[in-house]
């Protein structure tokens, strides 16, 4: 049996944003010709141009980690089509308002990456946002339909301490993985304050456009021409399907009070100055569209920020503040100030990270430094775009060695984990193909040796 389906878990979804927009950027129109069908999984059918844009871009980003071929490409894409076509008979259901939240999550992130503008994605892709979202839609419903089935499938599965250490030591010792060096790393962030002088300037902008959208401009328009949020500016500003829980609360307490085509007057959330139009209410669900404008930084701000941490260093490396009592007191980063700065890496659920995973910024801050240095006030930009200062501590280097119980623990336990759930979505994926119609055209992928499962159809079990 290949490898390449045991292991589909443990990279599938890590292709997932390279295959995603390889996808988009070659949506083909409707009315897709038999021989562009590269197979067929249920109702849902593989396109050879899908298969070819994929293994390209995957050519390009060299995703760390991963091997693939243009067989191993086409063997992701019938296990999704195979997760959502289940998902279907199981009921396994993905809503319109989750698909969107994600679809202007992703948007931000792809904008973020290419500067923050989204001007500069729309030149990327040749397409409007409009566009672009009007594609990634169905894409981004199978996706999220395929996470989800395959997270009912293993969600149950756990893995005891005696599981771990059975999985560990039957690893031979010439096979245990190299661990690359890792380290962990604390920060204390700080938010440069605005002006008052920028805050007035930006809700006088405001009101001016508030008053000329009560005199009769559209405020489609106006979102188009003024808003700062990139998720819903090219799309005048509208957000469907809003429920409570999904947006801030001082956005909430505005926008659920509001009435049909009422403009709000300004007000602040943690991401700037706003005005929301209420366009429909349907009990506790809105439709609306707002204009987000942020209060510019001054170069006397940022100076100030910066020199407040500088100040800070001087005071903590003194003695006279120890570094947990200064990012409880002092950071702006309200998920790492409570427990020292620390930074969790989610991938693992330790504090530990190799150099790769760490961010351009953060790599740059402590590479150079011994455990325990602090680096100076360095400027970043967070996930959401927000400029910031802050100081990287590098609390502990532990340098390339071989895996081992004692040091690497949850790293382990997390392999193993990743064994036992592959063998629960291998005999899931066994028992599945002999249940649905499949159908795979060889003559495109000539020299491709498919996993005979695929290739196997029991008519009596469908």
């Amino acid at each position: 049996m290949k490898t390449h389906l045991t292991k589909q878990n443990l990279k599938y979804f890590k292709l997932a944003a390279a295959l995603f927009f390889a996808t988009l950027v070659s949506a083909q129109p409707t009315g897709i010709p038999v021989e562009g069908v590269s197979a067929i999984v249920g109702k849902n059918i593989v396109l050879k141009s899908e298969i070819d844009a994929q293994f390209e871009a995957l050519q390009r980003q060299r995703i760390e980690g991963t091997e693939f071929t243009v067989c191993s490409v086409l063997e992701d894409q019938l296990f999704q089509k195979l997760l959502v076509h289940h998902a279907e008979i199981d009921s396994v259901m993905v809503g319109d308002e989750e698909v969107e939240s994600n679809m202007d999550r992703r948007i931000q992130q792809l904008v973020a990456q290419m500067g923050g503008d989204s001007r500069n994605l729309e030149e990327y892709y040749g397409k409007s946002i409009i566009e672009i979202k009007e594609e990634m839609r169905p894409l981004m419903f199978e996706q999220l339909t395929a996470q989800r089935m395959q997270f009912q499938i293993t969600e149950n599965v756990e893995i005891t301490p005696t599981e771990i250490q059975t999985y560990y030591y039957n690893i031979p010792q010439d096979s245990l993985p190299l661990i690359n060096t890792e380290v962990e790393v604390a920060q204390i962030v700080r938010y440069p304050i605005v002006s008052r002088e920028a805050e007035e300037e930006t809700i006088t902008k405001l009101r001016e456009l508030k008053g000329r959208i009560e005199g009769g401009s559209s405020f489609a328009s106006m979102a188009i021409l003024y808003s700062e949020d990139p998720g819903s500016n090219k799309n005048g500003g509208m957000y469907k399907g809003i429920k409570r829980g999904q947006f801030v609360k001082e956005f909430e307490a505005i926008a659920f009070n509001l009435q049909p085509n009422e403009v709000s007057d300004a007000f602040k959330t943690e991401y700037g100055y706003h005005i929301v139009q209420l366009l429909e209410k349907r009990g506790e669900e809105l439709d609306l569209r707002h204009i987000l404008i942020k209060p510019k930084l001054s170069q006397e701000d940022l100076a100030e920020a910066r020199n407040f941490l500088d100040s800070l260093k001087v005071v903590i490396i003194s003695g006279n503040m120890t570094w947990e009592e200064a990012a409880n007191e002092f950071s702006d980063d309200k998920q790492t100030k409570y427990n020292g700065g620390m930074l969790d890496n989610f991938e693992t659920g330790a504090t530990k990270f190799e150099m790769s995973q760490l961010e351009r910024s953060m790599y740059n801050a402590i590479k150079d430094l011994e455990a325990g240095q602090i680096s100076i006030a360095e400027f970043f930009r967070t996930n959401d775009q927000k400029e910031a200062f802050r100081l990287v501590k590098l609390v502990n280097r532990i340098e390339p060695h071989k895996a081992n119980m004692r040091d690497d623990y949850q790293q382990i336990k997390m392999m193993a984990l990743q064994e036992k759930q592959q063998q629960v979505i291998d005999e899931w994926i066994t028992e599945k193909i002999g249940q649905t119609y499949i159908k795979i055209n060889l003559n495109y992928f000539p020299d491709c040796e498919i996993d005979k499962r695929w290739l196997t159809l029991d008519k009596s079990k469908l």
